[in-house]
């Protein structure tokens, strides 16, 4: 696995443009509605960010921003597995064990500030996948496709934190934003290497944003 992080998070960000109504619907569904705005919001200000200054790790603009910049509980916690990560290839030469340390110590970060568990429906159901994966040595593709699967196994759960907590079963069947989101990084990192797991479109839930207000 050979990274290039600046066609990583180019490619993540196209994700989240083209992913923007899905997730903003979702979190209509479950949540204040900002979160496509806010992802999309923090990876055009990393993406401005690193044409002014293109000598920096694109991973560590990224955490900046995002934890710097970036509102909503989306924000920081992103900013933390963005943070992890580029602190995990500052340390490590081989990408793979950089993704492996990075994956694994961005969401212990992310459950010590939020404190959510696997089965609460939050973007913890997308990472803990994706870092059992790495650490059983799953090429990138099959890594993708444990983040995306356990995202869409949130649309059964009831929220037990945050906001989502509140709407009751209103939420069930439709997958958790944060978690999508977060399943769409992976997706970024197998599609920029080449080993895509499907089109975008394919990964997507199908949401009718019809009374998805508030």
């Amino acid at each position: 696995m050979t990274t290039d992080q600046r066609t990583v998070l180019r490619t993540y960000t196209d994700a989240v443009h083209t992913a923007h109504d899905t997730l903003t619907a979702l979190d209509q569904i479950s949540g204040d509605g900002d979160f496509g705005d806010n992802i999309a919001e923090g990876l055009d200000r990393t993406a401005a960010a690193l044409e002014k200054s293109p000598g920096e790790a694109p991973f560590a603009v990224a955490a900046r921003i995002f934890l710097d910049e970036v509102g909503g509980t989306s924000g920081p916690l992103m900013g933390l597995l963005f943070q992890e990560i580029a602190s995990a290839f500052a340390a490590h030469d081989d990408d793979r064990a950089a993704w492996r340390a990075g994956v694994r110590e961005g969401l212990a970060a992310i459950q010590r500030v939020g404190e959510a568990q696997p089965g609460d429906r939050t973007l913890v159901d997308a990472l803990v996948p994706a870092r059992d994966a790495l650490d059983a040595g799953a090429d990138v593709r099959d890594v993708a496709v444990a983040a995306l699967d356990g995202a869409r196994a949130t649309a059964d759960l009831r929220a037990r934190m945050g906001r989502a907590s509140y709407v009751g079963e209103r939420a069930l069947g439709f997958p958790d934003p944060g978690a999508t989101g977060v399943a769409l990084l992976f997706w970024s990192l197998a599609t920029a290497e080449g080993h895509s797991p499907g089109d975008l479109a394919d990964q997507l839930p199908s949401v009718d944003t019809a009374g998805t207000g508030g």
